[in-house]
């Protein structure tokens, strides 16, 4: 039996690095509301930890109704999902592992305090391994070994004031990002004549000061967001799993495209070819497979995007960011219909003081 939790909280906690880790209320509410996610992807016995059992069976339901063609596995209804109390002591009698949104210190000493056995759980060496995986210099050294013709994007780690301004007078416009940080925060934007780096110096130096550096890249015009998401077996397999067409509003995520793979493809292939798309990902793979290599197993993400040319046409950025954790992209392919005329759009919508899962039809 597997357990699996809902922590979105993760990439905060991570940015923390914190054992004793409050996490901000928004962050707590959407543990609480979408609790029930991992029962999309659970296998027939696990067991889903929730903070209000019968509002995870409740949402289950709901989207059960909703989604029902979508939620089938070789054309046979997902079995309903076990959903467990978190706050309660776990017994690890029949419990052989553990899946987690995100790892993170916060979450290991959670679930000490809950009674789950240490050996069930990555070892604080272990996490830090993980978190140091998880900064966004990860990405950046990956990103060279993807360029190739069709490509663009740089990055560069900064700790002092005259390397972000040299950069920002050799490209005019800049993005600075924290190395650690939640999806659309710990961005910041820098141009030449209109937002100058005295007005975000402030929050440089402490961000510098907090995380010991701060990514910048140029600022590149986005025609599309996408990503990749993969598997990490822990010893050296990287395996794709799908394709993730992603909307985001101010950096954040508002929505997902459920398709099939040939769907999405098709909608990505008005842009780049199914060669350099094809080349990108089997590089991605042999690049991480020594990275990751007894040092991270489990899902992971990494996201791209189109951009427009200055000549004309589109380049693809191949690594935005990598999020060594589940994503929504994870949760989007578990989703994924199985007809190519089927296309739906899953998003978490914020009403009535409330997160809910949505789908809809396009």
């Amino acid at each position: 039996m597997t357990l699996h939790i809902f922590n979105p909280e993760h990439d905060i906690a991570l940015a923390s690095g914190l054992s004793n880790f409050t996490a901000p209320h928004a962050g707590r509410q959407l543990r609480h509301d979408l609790g029930f996610l991992p029962a999309v992807w659970a296998d027939e016995g696990d067991v889903v930890l929730v903070d209000d059992v019968e509002q995870a069976q409740r949402e289950w339901r709901k989207l059960a109704h909703r989604a029902s063609s979508l939620l089938m596995t070789d054309g046979q209804r997902r079995p309903s999902p076990q959903f467990a109390p978190a706050k309660q002591p776990v017994s690890s009698d029949q419990t052989t592992g553990i899946e987690p949104w995100g790892w993170n210190s916060a979450l290991r000493a959670e679930l000490l305090r809950r009674g789950v056995p240490e050996r069930l759980m990555p070892t604080p060496p272990q996490l830090q391994v993980i978190r140091e995986l998880s900064h966004r210099r990860t990405a950046a050294l990956l990103l060279p070994r993807l360029r190739m013709e069709g490509t663009v994007g740089e990055s560069f780690e900064c700790r002092e004031a005259d390397e972000v301004e040299k950069l920002l007078q050799q490209y005019g416009h800049l993005v600075l990002k924290a190395p650690w940080s939640s999806s659309g925060r710990g961005l910041r934007f820098l141009a030449v004549g209109r937002t100058p780096f005295s007005m975000q110096a402030r929050w440089f130096h402490n961000v510098v000061a907090a995380q010991g550096s701060v990514m910048v890249e140029p600022y590149y015009n986005k025609v599309k967001d996408f990503g990749m998401e993969f598997l990490s077996d822990g010893e050296g397999g990287i395996s794709y799993l799908g394709l993730s067409l992603f909307h985001t509003a101010n950096g954040a995520y508002t929505g997902n495209i459920l398709a099939t793979e040939t769907t999405k493809h098709g909608m990505i292939s008005t842009y780049l070819t199914d060669t350099l798309f094809g080349d990108v990902r089997e590089k991605i793979c042999s690049s991480l497979s020594p990275v990751f290599r007894g040092k991270y197993r489990g899902p992971f993400g990494i996201d791209m995007m189109v951009c427009a040319s200055p000549s004309g046409g589109f380049l693809l950025h191949p690594c935005v960011e990598i999020n060594l954790r589940r994503t929504m992209g994870h949760v989007a392919l578990a989703l994924s219909p199985t007809d190519d005329d089927v296309r739906r759009v899953m998003r978490i919508d914020y009403t009535e003081n409330y997160y809910k899962l949505r789908i809809n039809c396009l």
